[in-house]
Parts: C-alpha cells; sequence; structure tokens
C-alpha cells in the first residue's frame, strides 16, 4: 500500500503546524519553504484539513493556519483517513459483499491483519509523538555532527 503526496505532505504540514503549535499562526508559504512543497498544492491540502476541522485559518497582518487541537489530541490515524480515505488494502475487508470468497479467502484474513496492524500504530500515534521524533532526529543529527 502505498501512501498518496496529498497524505504525506499533509502530514508534513500538520507536524510543522504542531511543531510551531505555541508560537501562534503560521503563514503557509513558510510551511511550503520548511517542508520543500508547493505552496499552491499545500493550499489544497489545508483546506481538505480545514473542512475536516484539524486547522483553523485566521485572517489578518499577523494571521495564518494553527491547529484546531493541541497536537497531543490528534491522532495520525484520523489524519489520514480525511487525507488518503480508507486504509484497507484490499476492497473486500471494507466491502464483503465485492467477492464470494470472503468467508473463506485465507489471504483475506491476511490483509485484514494487517489492517488491524497498521490501525494500531496509526491510532496509537499523535502530531505530538511525531514532533518529539523530529526533536529526538534533530539532536541524533546534531550530535553526529560535533563528533
Amino acid at each position: 500500500m502505498k501512501l498518496s503526496t496529498k497524505a504525506r505532505y499533509g502530514m508534513r504540514a500538520l507536524v510543522d503546524l504542531a511543531r510551531h503549535y505555541e508560537n501562534g499562526p503560521v503563514a503557509l508559504k513558510d510551511i511550503a519553504e520548511r517542508q520543500g512543497l508547493s505552496k499552491k498544492y499545500l493550499e489544497h491540502i489545508v483546506a481538505s484539513l480545514r473542512a475536516a476541522g484539524f486547522v483553523l485559518a485566521l485572517p489578518g497582518a499577523h494571521g495564518g493556519h494553527v491547529l484546531a487541537k493541541p497536537p497531543a489530541e490528534i491522532q495520525v490515524s484520523e489524519v489520514l483517513k480525511v487525507l488518503e480515505g480508507s486504509l484497507a488494502p484490499a476492497e473486500c475487508l471494507e466491502h464483503p459483499e465485492c467477492c464470494d470468497r470472503t468467508s473463506f479467502c485465507v489471504t483475506r484474513d491476511l490483509w485484514e491483519e494487517l489492517h488491524q496492524a497498521m490501525a494500531r500504530v496509526l491510532e496509537a500515534t499523535t502530531l505530538q509523538d511525531l514532533v518529539e521524533r523530529e526533536r529526538q532526529k534533530a539532536q541524533k543529527r546534531e550530535a553526529m555532527y560535533y563528533i
């Protein structure tokens, strides 16, 4: 299973907003520059995130975008459902009626196990968790620089 660029870029933008959560609104052009993304494509992605209630747009000279709630309260699974839709690796998991082999198909069982494992990881991970991981990686990178 591959995630779309919309999902990957959307997650990068949200982690950026989470990193700057305490500092107030962030301009999309700044996120686009830091993340190496097209501002126009980012605007499209953020529109979806606003519609889903993850992001707020604040107007004015000192406006920009902020997370609608604290990073620790936003699960990665919720975001990916909005940006990607279903994360089921096979159609038969969501629509068993699409296949007459559903009741005895062993590969469907495997796809179900894979789906459940992904769901557990994504539900257990918040934007705050990703910010913390990013900080840890930055510390390791800085430590290696000084060696």
